[in-house]
């Protein structure tokens, strides 16, 4: 289990040349602890390193400078200790800004595809999910076909679709409606009551209205 994410003075190699003092982040640069049950917003102008952090944060990028650490009760780093893939199916759980779904399988077999590997939900758990977020006659059209609102909403639920100590959402309605978007926050707020997650959202102005605890500035 990871209990917290200790960060001391990351910073993307590809913003290594701008002084700290013109960077004015509250996380580049800074040490920092971010801990299970809480909830975090970051906040991000275009070309800041909200996706970079999200990256490093998941452990599939090293290109920045400082130190991260995957901390348990006792301050090992199970980053270092546990295969990422286990740390991925059962600690971890991210939304890219991307969404990277497979474009050709239906919306609720997107899901399922990684259900598959975490056996955390039902199907009919997973397809009353997607419908409450206004996709029931969508459930099993190829999600290529979908709008990016829509692609948008069957990532979250894949989001939720497992175990986590913590979960990265980048950017998570940038096309969505405050209607869905509030849907998804009760969803949210309900599996964070369940796994007592660390909740770290970014966002460059259309932000989930979630009961964050801290708002940092990147």
């Amino acid at each position: 289990m990871i209990d917290r994410i200790v960060l001391k003075n990351v910073i993307p190699q590809y913003l290594r040349e701008k002084s700290l003092t013109a960077l004015s982040s509250d996380v580049w640069g800074q040490d920092l602890v971010i801990e299970r049950d809480k909830s975090y917003l970051i906040l991000a102008e275009s070309g800041r390193g909200k996706t970079s952090l999200c990256s490093f944060l998941y452990g599939t990028r090293q290109d920045f400078e400082g130190a991260i650490a995957w901390q348990d009760s006792e301050g090992q780093n199970v980053m270092a200790t546990l295969p990422r893939t286990d740390i991925w199916k059962e600690s971890i759980s991210i939304m890219f800004q991307s969404m990277q779904l497979f474009p050709e399988l239906s919306a609720v077999n997107n899901v399922l595809l990684k259900n598959a590997l975490t056996d955390y939900r039902s199907e009919k758990v997973i397809r009353q999910q997607l419908s409450e977020l206004g996709l029931a006659t969508k459930l099993d059209t190829p999600v290529g076909q979908l709008s990016m609102g829509q692609q948008q909403r069957v990532a979250f639920v894949r989001l939720i679709c497992q175990p986590a100590d913590f979960c990265l959402l980048d950017e998570p309605i940038s096309h969505l409606d405050m209607d869905n978007a509030h849907i998804m926050c009760d969803m949210l707020k309900e599996w964070q009551n369940e796994e007592h997650c660390g909740i770290i959202i970014t966002s460059i102005g259309h932000t989930l209205p979630y009961p964050y605890d801290y708002t940092w500035n990147l």
